[in-house]
């Protein structure tokens, strides 16, 4: 019987198949050129966006300011270069504005203890009313001439492959070296699974937690700025749009358990094939922003439903540190 029983990943896999061979028979407009490209684009960035809170519920946790870090940082970018700066200087100011957001996230979490759910919506609101009151003079930023060339980060392509595409590989492939090959994968793994027994095994447990929050910032602000390169701008407002709500759906369905400790990138990837898919299915259908909605609430409740089934919470794993 047991060749018979199927891991969460491989029936959304499964699913996800389905689905596309559906949507291109019966949904005219599906399977052209021009939406697979805008599909690969918006898959890009969401799965981008999944790897960053992959890590952070591996570790039992959760980051809702996640996108706080992708429109932020990256919309800085473009109105530091449009205001005269160079684009390495821009750059850097960023991603020192990222590591920072990040080192607060994780302080606020590890060492005030401040249950991630409401630290980081918090500094996900701080974040954002910073950037719309002081950083931004419009909601989208536009690009300048002073971008010229970067923007082969979200609309080039090599050998056919779009470039958003492999900004996504090559996220997997370090995010799955970090988790799998070093020991501070192991250390996260650890700590999501029980951080009591890691701390008691000497795992440096509030660090780590820290590292999550950095890395995951980090990871925002790169799918920021992929998204930024494929579109020449960067909507600052994206804040206030239900896409959180997308990455928590990549990383559930695709069978990362939210009690920590279990599931990778491969359960990223094939999350983000999924939504990605329907996501796009909805869009070409025309259903209004309200249904969408409803379908994705029904998907993220059955989703969360059968985490609480395939990853149930034990007297070890209901400690302190859950979401």
């Amino acid at each position: 019987m047991r060749r018979f029983r199927f891991s969460q990943q491989e029936i959304v896999f499964v699913v996800f198949v389905a689905l596309f061979a559906i949507f291109s028979v019966f949904l005219k407009g599906f399977f052209t050129a021009g939406n697979m490209l805008t599909l690969l684009q918006n898959v890009a960035v969401l799965g981008i966006l999944g790897l960053a809170m992959a890590i952070v519920v591996l570790g039992r946790g959760i980051d809702i300011s996640l996108i706080a870090a992708l429109a932020v940082p990256p919309g800085l970018v473009l109105q530091m270069v449009q205001n005269g700066h160079s684009l390495p200087y821009s750059l850097c100011v960023a991603l020192a504005l990222t590591i920072g957001f990040g080192l607060f996230n994780g302080w606020l979490i590890a060492y005030a203890e401040v249950p991630s759910l409401f630290a980081t919506l918090a500094t996900g609101l701080l974040l954002a009313g910073l950037g719309q009151s002081l950083l931004f003079q419009l909601d989208v930023v536009q690009w300048s001439d002073g971008m010229k060339g970067f923007e082969r980060l979200g609309q080039g392509s090599v050998l056919g492959v779009p470039t958003p595409i492999l900004m996504f590989a090559l996220a997997c492939a370090v995010v799955a070296f970090l988790l799998r090959r070093t020991r501070w994968g192991a250390y996260i793994y650890a700590i999501g699974d029980n951080p009591f027994a890691a701390r008691v095994t000497g795992i440096p447990t509030r660090p780590i937690i820290v590292l999550q929050y950095v890395l995951a910032a980090l990871i925002g602000c790169f799918a920021g700025l992929v998204m930024a390169a494929s579109v020449n701008s960067m909507p600052t407002r994206i804040f206030n749009s239900t896409l959180i709500y997308d990455v928590i759906l990549v990383v559930v369905l695709g069978g990362i358990g939210l009690s920590g400790g279990r599931g990778g990138v491969a359960n990223v990837i094939v999350g983000t094939l999924l939504i990605g898919t329907m996501l796009n299915g909805m869009t070409i259908m025309d259903l209004s922003y309200s249904a969408q909605n409803l379908v994705k609430g029904v998907v993220l409740l059955a989703a969360v439903l059968a985490d609480s089934f395939v990853n149930p919470r034990n007297e070890e794993t209901a400690q302190q540190g859950d979401i």
